[in-house]
């Protein structure tokens, strides 16, 4: 039998989602396939709409061989697993003549673990563990979710988290859960037979396709440790998150509180002396902690770095005792040994990290006004890091709908750690980026509105004239309204004043779950939703529910980051654009984003407006602009009401 053609495979996976076929989605497909055969890398931006899944799937499953796909977003992961991948492999199993598997993997603590269910938590001033169960109240929200929990441990097939509805809060889950590091491994583990996670981990090795999160994906690049199975083609979706997502992962923390639950998890499993000596540098740090300012530390104080050679000495020291100390008396000693281990292992790296003062980390305070202080560090870049990790020995396919900002690959494909597209260097990966575009006319169904008469956004203050265009622009498109802000207080603040002003409900980030907020903006027309971060890359509503994005303000890094300053100032110290590179990338992606809210299907149609006038004047604006769907571009206020009046009247048809 003739082996089936791409042609053929895509046609029948795209019939099987009830999909239509795209010439976007048919030439990164092809791409695609290419890049896995010579085992090249490829960047691909594929616009909403495009079907960029099935345009990788397709040919990674005819491949044959095993293939990892790294997401961002749990929404993508489901997708991928309960929808895309089953109908794709039915859809393709005559074709093919095999039926390719496929499993979801993910860190360890996203997965219910049996030993804490049943054993209990190891508890930091008693010894043992402690039943928390019984020590919930029945009736508190914690007792309610564990009693639920335990339920769910009977009749789950998976203990993944993502999959108990309705969710939990964090607190309840870490009752239930363990990290890598305080795993007792299954073979010492009494339930080491019915582990969950072990159960995830053999699923994957015996799949072709393994669908993971970035996160994941991070870890396994840098600790060395393999985490995932082998696999001979990698495919990052979302990728233009791949670079903080990693950024996260290689982040380390040291706060007080930390500090202080590692000494009392300790206490009772080492001698004296190495208990007093953990006990003695906690109080050093936590005197040291209480005076803090937040910032970026260029070189470490002597005070703070006598206190971290203390805590890192008394944790190699407590890291030592641990290994000989054995207690009759303290039930379930293995758990509550590694659990110790754990947290003063994880002091002991980053005090060790921070004393070593690499060139290439960045150390600094920050303030919470709940948690206190606390001492970070993080990589400068990560680029040499995926450099180095992410593109050897397999090919890697990056996709996102945004990836070329102000008109080409580089910028991200710099941030990875690739040369210039085209350009020869030493070490570099070779690559190739390819952009299918969207079926979208966005020139037709979208404008791109920039209020140049503001006055340019000042650091502080209320921006009166920006509150009089929200509004003004909210009543000629009658609702129908999603808000970007470049702050939490920034669209707080617009909520409150716009609430007196408009007779239209105007719901908030943090009011509610993000979900139900985008399920109320969605059911009701005249509904506005204004938030933060989350909203700029989360939202999903076509149709006319969501006709006018509004950003406040261009989502520039704020001026005292720490880590994006510090990364500013490198560029700028090796002779290159330290702004262009790292602020105006950041706000390219950001913007893209978050302009890609507003046209999610053929029919919608809509208004991004920017109250920013520094988007039309400022000699960055053009590379901005370049960086967002190509729509049609006015600093025209009345024809912008005149075209929101219009697409509103419109609507209230349709409706009708």
């Amino acid at each position: 039998m003739t082996k089936p053609s791409l042609p053929e495979l895509l046609h029948a996976a795209v019939a099987a989602v009830g999909g239509t076929e795209r010439p976007g989605q048919v030439a990164m497909a092809e791409t695609v396939a290419a890049a896995i055969d010579d085992g090249s890398h490829l960047l691909v931006q594929a616009g909403t709409g495009t079907g960029k899944s099935l345009g990788y799937l397709v040919p990674a499953l005819a491949h044959g061989e095993r293939v990892v796909v790294a997401t961002a977003t749990l929404a993508l992961q489901r997708q991928l697993v309960e929808r895309d991948l089953p109908r794709t492999v039915d859809a393709l199993h005559p074709l093919l003549r095999r039926r390719p598997q496929f499993a979801m993997l993910k860190g360890r603590s996203n997965y219910l673990c049996l030993h804490r269910l049943h054993e209990g938590v190891p508890q930091d001033e008693e010894e043992g563990l402690f039943d928390q169960f019984e020590a919930a109240a029945p009736t508190s929200k914690l007792g309610q979710d564990l009693l639920r929990m335990r339920d769910w441990a009977d009749e789950t097939e998976t203990g993944d988290r993502d999959d108990l509805t309705p969710g939990v809060s964090d607190r309840a889950w870490a009752q239930v859960s363990v990290s890598s590091r305080e795993c007792l491994g299954a073979s010492k583990c009494a339930y080491g037979a019915e582990c969950f996670a072990e159960a995830a981990r053999e699923r994957a090795k015996l799949s072709d396709v393994v669908v993971t999160n970035h996160a994941l994906l991070a870890i396994d690049a840098i600790e060395g440790a393999p985490v995932l199975p082998q696999h001979e083609v990698l495919i990052v979706d979302e990728a233009h998150e791949l670079v903080s997502r990693v950024t996260g992962v290689a982040t380390g923390e040291l706060t007080p509180g930390q500090v202080n639950r590692a000494v009392r998890r300790a206490a009772k499993l080492v001698n004296e002396k190495a208990a007093d000596q953990l006990q003695t540098a906690s109080e050093g740090f936590e005197r040291l902690m209480e005076l803090a300012l937040p910032g970026r530390l260029e070189e470490i104080p002597e005070d703070l770095g006598y206190a971290l050679m203390a805590l890192r000495d008394a944790a190699r020291t407590v890291i030592t005792a641990l290994g000989s100390t054995r207690d009759k008396s303290v039930q379930d000693e293995d758990a509550v040994r590694k659990q110790a281990l754990a947290s003063v292992e994880s002091i002991h790296d980053v005090a060790e990290r921070i004393t070593n003062g690499s060139e290439w980390d960045v150390v600094w305070y920050e303030r919470h006004d709940r948690f206190g202080a606390s001492l970070r560090v993080a990589p400068m870049s990560v680029s040499g890091l995926l450099r180095e990790k992410l593109f050897s020995d397999r090919s890697v396919t990056l996709t996102s709908a945004t990836l070329k900002l102000g008109g080409d690959f580089n910028g991200v494909g710099a941030s990875l750690g690739l040369a210039p597209e085209g350009a020869e260097a030493e070490d570099a990966p070779v690559w190739k980026g390819l952009d299918v575009g969207s079926p979208f006319d966005y020139g037709k169904q979208g404008i791109l509105y920039v209020a140049k008469h503001l006055a340019r956004p000042g650091r502080e203050g209320t921006r009166d004239d920006m509150l009089d265009e929200l509004t003004e622009l909210i009543e000629a498109s009658g609702g129908r309204t999603l808000g970007l802000f470049s702050s939490m207080r920034a669209a707080q603040s617009a909520a409150e004043e716009l609430r007196g002003r408009l007779d239209m409900p105007i719901l908030l980030q943090g009011e509610e779950t993000l979900g139900e907020l985008i399920k109320g903006f969605a059911a009701d027309a005249r509904t506005c939703l204004f938030g933060t971060l989350s909203l700029w890359q989360g939202v999903d509503v076509p149709g006319p529910s969501c006709q006018l994005v509004v950003m406040d303000k261009i989502p520039f890094p704020r001026p005292d980051d720490p880590l994006m300053s510090a990364r500013q100032k490198a560029v700028d110290e090796a002779g290159g654009n330290g702004f262009m590179a790292v602020a105006a990338t950041h706000a390219a992606l950001l913007m893209a984003q978050g302009a890609g809210r507003l046209v999610r299907a053929t029919g919608d149609r809509g208004v991004v407006a920017v109250l920013d006038p520094r988007l039309a004047t400022a000699r960055y604006g053009s590379y901005l602009r370049a960086s967002l769907p190509d729509f049609w571009y006015t600093t025209d206020r009345n024809q912008v009401r005149r075209s929101l009046a219009a697409i509103d009247a419109a609507a209230k048809a349709d409706e009708a």
